[in-house]
């Protein structure tokens, strides 16, 4: 299949067979065109508005009901997206919370967790924004369907644990207040437990007086006895921010130096 018209027909029909994303090197190896030739088809079928590479040698098929867009949803690639980079991650943040229903604040960007440092994607209008995690290790993710196949979510106790870790990416305290509240039911106490685990002492506190200040009782209860007989050092609930001449919380030893309102 040397001729570049039949390799622009194998990349079209894609779709029909329920596939929406390629490799440069599997185009090369199907068409057996040469290099220049290849070039030229995904060029003009870039340019047409029908493929779209969010990665260097990575395509996804963009269907004509998404052309305006500029791309289709990031579910439909982002798991095939980090198999080709190598890549292990999970949808997190606010993008999982509202995967488990907790839709109050719908992120603009898919918000991803990989275990190295990515450069965001935009394609079109879909943007898929990454934050690096050092502590994959013990991250409890669930494969969820999409449109396409499938794609890993954090769990939404690994969800809580990580909107106190990234506080700033989560729109800051009171949102993730929201998100916990929207949460809460969802979230087992043990799986929390083994979640908090991978976090640092000082979010694990911050994470306690959370949920003891959204009246999440069983969870603070859980993580509380979690950090029985360890030391709580007074602890800024935004380091950033000046926490000078305020008590800390006596049961967890944070200090409420922000607001947080939830907006429910």
């Amino acid at each position: 299949m040397a001729d570049p018209n039949r390799l622009r027909d194998w990349i079209e029909a894609l779709p029909e067979s329920g596939r929406y994303v390629f490799t440069r090197a599997e185009a090369e190896r199907v068409s057996g065109a040469s290099d220049s030739a290849v070039r030229m088809v995904l060029h003009r079928l870039k340019r047409s508005g029908a493929v779209v590479s969010p990665r260097r040698g990575f395509h996804v098929v963009v269907p004509r009901e998404y052309r305006a867009a500029g791309s289709p949803p990031a579910s439909w690639f982002v798991d095939a997206l980090m198999r080709h980079l190598d890549r292990r991650y999970y949808v997190a943040l606010l993008s999982a919370a509202a995967l488990h229903g907790a839709g109050h604040q719908q992120p603009i960007a898919m918000q991803v967790i990989a275990d190295a440092p990515e450069r965001d994607v935009e394609v079109g209008r879909v943007r898929i924004e990454f934050h690096v995690s050092l502590r994959m290790d013990g991250a409890a993710a669930q494969r969820m369907p999409t449109d396409t196949g499938s794609m890993l979510v954090s769990t939404p106790a690994t969800t809580a644990c990580d909107l106190v870790r990234f506080p700033g990416a989560s729109g800051g305290w009171s949102n993730v207040a929201t998100v916990l509240v929207e949460l809460g039911e969802q979230i087992d106490p043990v799986e929390l437990v083994d979640g908090s685990r991978r976090l640092a002492r000082r979010d694990v506190q911050r994470l306690g007086w959370m949920c003891d200040h959204l009246g999440l009782g069983v969870l603070a209860d859980a993580l509380d006895r979690a950090l029985a007989g360890q030391q709580r050092s007074p602890t800024p609930l935004t380091s950033s921010l000046t926490a000078e001449e305020i008590a800390p919380d006596p049961r967890w030893r944070v200090v409420v130096n922000d607001d947080v309102e939830p907006d429910l």
